[in-house]
């Protein structure tokens, strides 16, 4: 029973929001298909009329065509914007071609009648209705604005025409003049003084002084006089700004053409009359004869003065229609708010009807409640907060069966996904410890791997070692000999500057060759003495670095940078030299010579030296053996360049610091181990040829200083 009640009541309630959201939709249909988009389109009339007037007058302060053409494209995006608006807000039965006009609504302007005709238009005494009049104006706005992009064009083409006259003109007068004014001066000359050429004999007075010397003179001034009238009258026409004052300019010119046509007429056995003639004629033609400039300023005056009535004109239709559009608008919000007010009106009906059935389902409800909530709810409370136990991560606890009902089957449901998820959680544990077992067994591997690796290059450093002190054991053995070495050859030349002097006192006894063959050996056992001395000095300091490498002393004093730098460069050779006799190197020395010295430990120094040199020496040594090996393989051409294995070392001092820089065109190093290099026993030579630590230990030097 409580059940079918529930489901009438669900059903009552379900016919009442049906009917009630029915007229809702319907009031909300006639808003949005009718109102709303009158609305809008009313609202998009007023919009593009407006840019519509405030466009035209940008048509006539257009400086080019082709600003003319931008502001024309801007103005037929509006238009069209319009016609779409007006399409909707009037309907699609208005047509451009059957608009009528009402005569009394439009102002007297000159014309009119013309630039209507420029468009399908009709001309009606008839009001008619409010939509008519819209379209009407609408029509007449867009012919003038038409008429108005008309007559722009029609100035520009003037303009143009009127730059190529004044152009025209103003070469015209120069040539004019280039003919006149000697003419008239050399008339004058003659009529003075009879010279006609200064080469000449002088006329008789009579003849050049005589009336008909005159008047050529006087023709020949006025000719030019009037020619020159004639262009500045014609020149200041362009300046003209409105159309009473271009008439008297035009009677002066066509007065001072007249005047030239009789002083041509006086000029008749003039001999530069066939020259002038032309001249003359064209700066009359360009006053007079078609597309003149006179008619030209006219002509773009009363365009000008046309476009000022158009303006006007569209003004005036812009207020008209900005009224009727303005009744347009209030007539569709008028609909609107009908439509709204309906649908306001069913959806209080509704919330009436749906208050009331809502109380009569919470009483029943209750009443439901009374009867079966306190068993049924109890239970489904129960089983609620088992579920929040559960979800909690408490899995352990059963959950309580009783009862045959639904309830009771969500209970089983419930204990069987209790059961699989203890289960799913056991099996999930197993697998993380397996997992966690499994790393820790390759965390421990790469260890072990690591301490092999570590162990391998501490045997490898404990032999350096000892073969660093066997080293500096024998350089102090070889340092005894070399002594002996040394002072010997020292001594020796001196018993050679002792025997050259015993042999200049005897040379009076010796003949030429003897003595000579005995200064050729002197000369040579001089010179075998100097380079044994040279190179013990030279063993004595590579021994001397030695066992300074040898000492772990870490005292700071003042050393020669440039011969620290070079001394451990050669002796990196040495040794690459004395592992490998195909090894080559070419140094490139760039030492700094105001280096002087530097407070440092020179030990310590060295090492960094020697270490970054040696590296430079493998890296130039394996470039070279793998370019060979290509070669040998042929896959490099044997005649392509060849390698130089090559070490640049470069000293700089700076005011606070010093810079030394040590490159090779060796192999160099990939990117993805340059992070690296200085990492403690980080190599990537083999075992028995690195240890990892020289860049690690050169790193910890040049820090420390």
């Amino acid at each position: 029973m409580a059940i079918g009640s529930a489901v009438a009541l669900t059903i009552a309630a379900s016919l009442v929001g049906w009917i009630s959201f029915n007229s809702v939709g319907e009031a909300q249909s006639t808003v949005n298909e009718d109102s709303l988009p009158e609305v809008v389109a009313a609202f998009g009339v007023a919009q593009n009329s407006g840019t519509l007037v405030n466009a035209a007058p940008l048509l006539t302060v257009s400086t080019s065509p082709e600003e003319l053409a931008d502001v024309s494209a801007d103005i037929e995006d509006a238009r069209i914007s319009l016609d779409q608006h007006l399409a909707v807000l009037l309907g699609a039965d208005m047509s451009r071609e059957t608009t009528i006009i009402s005569l009394q609504r439009l102002p007297d302007i000159p014309g009119l009648t013309d630039i209507l005709n420029l468009g399908d238009v009709q001309v009606s005494d008839d009001e008619g209705d409010t939509s008519g009049h819209v379209r009407s104006q609408v029509d007449t706005l867009t012919i003038g604005i038409g008429a108005i992009e008309s007559g722009m064009t029609e100035i520009f083409e003037i303009n143009e025409h009127k730059d190529a006259l004044r152009d025209e003109l103003a070469t015209l007068r120069g040539q004019i003049d280039d003919v006149m004014v000697p003419a008239v001066d050399n008339q004058l000359f003659y009529t003075m003084t009879g010279y006609r050429n200064l080469g000449d004999a002088p006329a008789e007075r009579a003849e050049h002084f005589s009336e008909a010397e005159l008047a050529r003179y006087r023709s020949l001034a006025g000719l030019h006089t009037d020619a020159t009238t004639a262009s500045q009258i014609l020149e200041s026409s362009f300046s003209v700004s409105s159309s009473p004052q271009i008439e008297p300019l035009r009677e002066r010119f066509e007065s001072a053409a007249s005047s030239m046509d009789r002083n041509l007429a006086a000029l008749d056995d003039w001999p530069y009359r066939p020259q002038i003639l032309p001249l003359i004629n064209r700066l009359v033609e360009l006053g007079t004869g078609k597309d003149n400039g006179f008619d030209l300023l006219e002509r773009q005056l009363v365009i000008k003065q046309q476009q000022q009535d158009l303006l006007a004109l569209n003004r005036a239709i812009a207020s008209t229609l900005v009224q009727e559009v303005d009744a347009l608008v209030e007539s569709a919000r008028t609909s609107a708010d009908e439509a709204t007010l309906t649908s306001t009106q069913a959806i209080l009906t509704g919330r009436t009807l749906l208050l009331a059935i809502s109380a009569v389902s919470i009483v029943g409800a209750l009443i439901a409640w009374l009867f079966v909530g306190r068993i049924l709810l109890r239970r489904l409370w129960r089983l609620h907060d088992r579920m929040l136990e559960m979800a909690g991560g408490d899995l352990e606890t059963a959950v309580e069966l009783d009862g045959r009902d639904e309830v009771a089957d969500m209970a089983r449901a419930l204990e069987v996904f209790r059961r699989n998820s203890l289960e799913a959680q056991r099996l999930n544990l197993v697998e993380e410890l397996a997992d966690e077992l499994l790393n820790k067994n390759e965390e421990l591997e790469s260890v072990l791997a690591d301490l092999e690796r570590a162990q391998d290059q501490i045997v490898v450093r404990e032999k350096l070692a000892a073969l660093g002190e066997l080293t500096a054991g024998v350089a102090h053995e070889i340092r005894n000999p070399l002594n002996f070495v040394k002072n010997f050859s020292e001594a020796s030349e001196e018993l050679l500057d002792e025997l050259g002097e015993l042999l200049t006192d005897v040379a009076d006894d010796l003949d030429e060759e003897d003595k000579d063959y005995l200064e050729e050996i002197t000369g040579d056992l001089t010179g075998n003495m100097e380079r044994i001395r040279t190179h013990g000095d030279r063993a004595n300091r590579i021994v001397n670095d030695m066992l300074m490498m040898g000492r772990d002393t870490g005292e700071q004093r003042l050393t020669d940078i440039n011969s620290l730098l070079d001394e451990h460069a050669r002796l990196a050779y040495h040794s690459a030299r004395a592992l490998d006799s195909e090894f080559q190197l070419g140094i490139e020395r760039d030492l700094d010579p105001n280096m002087g010295e530097v407070n440092v430990v020179p030990r310590a120094w060295g090492r960094v030296f020697l270490n970054m040199v040696g590296n430079a020496c493998d890296a130039t040594d394996e470039k070279r053996r793998t370019i060979d090996a290509e070669i040998a393989a042929e896959e490099r051409p044997a005649d392509s360049e060849p390698y130089m294995p090559t070490l640049w070392i470069t000293t700089h001092k700076g005011d606070v610091n010093i810079q030394v820089r040590i490159r090779d065109n060796g192999s160099g190093m990939p990117p993805d181990i340059i992070d690296k290099i200085f990492n403690p026993f980080f190599t990537t030579k083999p075992t028995d040829k690195g240890t990892g630590l020289g860049l690690a230990i050169s790193n910890d030097i040049v820090r420390q200083h």
